[in-house]
């Protein structure tokens, strides 16, 4: 089995020691992704709106570096520093998946790197 290191400056360079996804076989692992501005580094706004669209964006960029796209998305996760903000991201969310939407669970967690006050990781499949 072969890992396949997936990598794009159009989303945020990892920030320790991790890839931003990783291919084995025709399943690709992606690591958080918190809103940072892919070109700086920095935390994008402190609105949970601003943070969330960010995010999907940053997600976006990583699953378009892998040759996917939202659609191939069969499972992710939602890490929120408050869980009162779950209605504001799973509107936001929702709009980037079709009929069958991935498998979720979302969590409420003590805090999140740089203050962020939203992560999501995923797994795709290009099958």
């Amino acid at each position: 089995m072969t890992f396949e290191k997936i990598e794009t400056t159009a989303a945020p360079a990892a920030i320790g020691p991790y890839s931003q996804g990783v291919r084995i076989g025709e399943i690709v692992f992606f690591s958080g992704q918190i809103p940072l501005d892919p070109a700086t580094g920095e935390l994008v706004g402190e609105d949970i709106n601003i943070q969330t669209k960010q995010v999907m964006a940053n997600m976006g960029a990583a699953l378009e570096a892998a040759g996917l796209s939202y659609e191939h998305v069969a499972k992710t996760t939602i890490y929120l520093v408050d869980l009162g903000d779950f209605a504001v991201v799973n509107e936001i969310y929702g709009k980037f998946f079709g009929e069958v939407p991935p498998a979720r669970a979302t969590v409420e967690v003590a805090a999140l790197p740089k203050g962020a006050k939203v992560e999501i990781e995923w797994i795709a499949c290009g099958c």
